[in-house]
């Protein structure tokens, strides 16, 4: 219950931007209720001068019918200016909660991403904040014209018939008692089914992302089943969340006609018997019981949607809310290009910290020096780069670029000192030439097609359909896994950052092309410090310093010819790829 109270705070801080919405839709809704209100007066009117008895004033009950259909319209324009105005605060306040939690993913830690399956983040960000939305929208249409509707109409019972009106007032909150009743069961059930729509979600994405791998296995089959068995799960919580909450309007239904009958049975009975309120009257208390018991429908059937909106907010708010990394010192924005020393000092570092993974690690990398790393899977490798990065920070110790603790510097300003390539490519939707350009905004299109050319890439971008203008779909389809990497180590060659880092950067390129790519990253390394890491030994021969990894720890470190003399670890790595 806690927890869904600061769900709901949270909820009013994003509707209180809205502040001017908010009040326009209450105004509209007034003037709305207004005349849904004073349009029955005026048929009770016209109802009690036709059955008067002697001359009937036929221009006037004409004036009356005449002002019926100037408020209907007048309603009909206040309600269409109403939706509009409730549509726009309901998707206002959507889209600010999709951009907080879209900046969220870049204040998070890797470590607090890669613990949440994509297909939950893409679930809470987008469908969770549309159902969000739906139930704020319903809300404000509903809530804020039910409860005035409920208020103006009782105001006129009282007038009417203070007796008759107390009968309704005992009698209707029995459907509020009916709606809170099934609403706190529900809430659960909501949240269940938010839940499971992400696990369908997430295994969507898993399974278009390695469709491949699935078809190459002939998964086909195994992956439909474990999908319907999710999808059958998610239908049946959501039938379940569903049926509980739809009892919801009937039940209320029921006891508002109760209500209407009521009124019907006592207003005759008082005037036949005491002549205490005429037929139009009668018609007009009629009308009213059937506008005042109205909105408790509406509002019942908002109390259930709402549940639904609140579990989705729940997991929104939950994601939004969750620890940031740590936040870059001030005073430290700009970063000056000084040389690339890179030093490790005691650094000690795991991901998960029941197992240690690097432990007292100690390096010095000078400027303009190339040091390539080596070792089997899981030694520590990459993790060395997501530590020099800023990916992580480390758990003991210190690492410096240019004699300066990088937790001092400003995460973006710091990462303008490195260049990057990854054995795993990242392009995005857009042409060839914005792709290359993704490091470097400001570059002329004369040096994307230079950085191209260094890049080896420049030949088979001319052979595309449209050039450097050839739009690429999402994560590059439609060309090789050895072009993708062309185009992201074109997108380094413009960069000419400080200090290089290549992680497996020719691991999808043929021998002869690699051939080429080494001797541009050869020439865009003079003068650069350069991290090299790499499984096929023979691309790090002419390396300055070889660092020899194992278990998270350094075990031999030195030039090529000096590990092969030692005849140890590295002697053994190499003689195993070459012998």
């Amino acid at each position: 219950m806690h927890k869904r109270m600061n769900t709901l705070k949270t909820l009013l801080k994003y509707l209180g931007r809205a502040k001017y919405l908010i009040i326009a839709s209450v105004l509209f809704a007034l003037f709305t209720v207004a005349l849904s209100l004073y349009i029955p007066v005026l048929t009770g009117d016209a109802v009690d001068m036709a059955l008067g008895k002697g001359n009937v004033d036929f221009p006037e009950i004409g004036r009356i019918l005449l002002m019926i259909v100037f408020c209907a319209l007048l309603l009909g324009l206040f309600q269409w200016l109403l939706s509009i105005v409730n549509n726009r605060m309901a998707f206002n306040v959507a889209r600010d909660i999709r951009i907080a939690a879209f900046e969220k993913i870049g204040r998070l830690e890797l470590r607090d991403i890669d613990s949440h399956p994509v297909g939950d983040i893409l679930s809470r960000v987008v469908t969770d904040v549309d159902h969000l939305s739906d139930g704020v929208l319903m809300g404000f249409t509903q809530l804020f014209t039910g409860v005035i509707t409920i208020v103006g109409t009782l105001a006129f019972m009282v007038w009417l018939n203070v007796w008759i009106a107390l009968a309704v007032v005992v009698v209707t909150p029995l459907s509020l008692v009916v709606a809170s009743f099934i609403a706190k069961r529900t809430y659960d059930m909501f949240l269940a089914q938010s839940r499971q729509r992400g696990e369908v979600t997430r295994m969507v994405d898993e399974c278009v992302g390695g469709l491949k791998t699935v078809q190459a296995f002939s998964k086909e089959n195994d992956m439909k089943e474990a999908f319907d068995n999710a999808n059958a799960e998610l239908q049946k919580r959501s039938l379940r969340a569903i049926f509980f909450s739809s009892i919801t309007n009937p039940s209320t239904r029921f006891v508002n006609s109760i209500v209407y009958a009521l009124v019907a049975v006592i207003g005759s009975l008082v005037s036949f018997a005491t002549g205490g309120i005429t037929v139009g009257q009668l018609t007009v208390f009629l009308s009213y019981a059937s506008q005042y018991t109205k909105p408790f429908n509406e509002i019942s059937g908002v109390v259930a949607e709402f549940q639904n909106a609140l579990a989705c907010a729940e997991r929104v708010f939950d994601f939004i809310n969750q620890d940031e990394m740590e936040k870059d010192p001030e005073g430290f924005e700009e970063t000056q290009k000084s040389g690339g020393e890179v030093e490790f000092r005691n650094v000690c570092f795991s991901y998960d910290k029941d197992k240690k993974l690097i432990e007292n690690m100690n390096l010095h990398a000078l400027p303009g020096k190339r040091i390539a790393i080596v070792g089997p899977t899981g030694c520590g490798k990459t993790t060395i780069i997501n530590l020099l990065m800023r990916f992580y920070d480390v758990d003991e110790g210190r690492i410096l670029v240019n004699g300066k603790d990088i937790r001092e510097y400003n995460r973006k300003k710091l990462r303008s000192l490195y260049g990057m390539v990854l054995q795993d490519t990242y392009l995005r939707r857009g042409t060839v030439m914005e792709n290359i350009r993704f490091g470097n905004p400001e570059a002329t299109d004369d040096m994307v097609v230079e950085a191209a050319k260094k890049a080896h890439a420049h030949s088979f971008i001319r052979r595309l359909k449209d050039g450097y203008n050839t739009v690429l779909s999402e994560d590059g389809g439609g060309l090789s896994q050895g072009q993708k990497q062309l185009l992201c180590i074109a997108r380094v060659m413009l960069l000419s950052p400080e200090i290089l880092i290549l992680d497996e950067a020719t691991s999808s390129i043929d021998t002869r092309t690699e051939k080429q790519i080494q001797d541009a990253f050869a020439r865009l390394m003079t003068g650069r410090t350069s991290f090299i890491v790499a499984h096929r030994l023979s691309t790090i021969r002419n390396a300055d310093t070889i660092i020899a990894m194992k278990d998270g720890k350094i075990e031999e470190i030195g030039t090529h010819d000096e590990l092969i003399k030692k005849n140890g670890f590295y002697y053994d790595m190499y003689m195993s790829q070459y012998r």
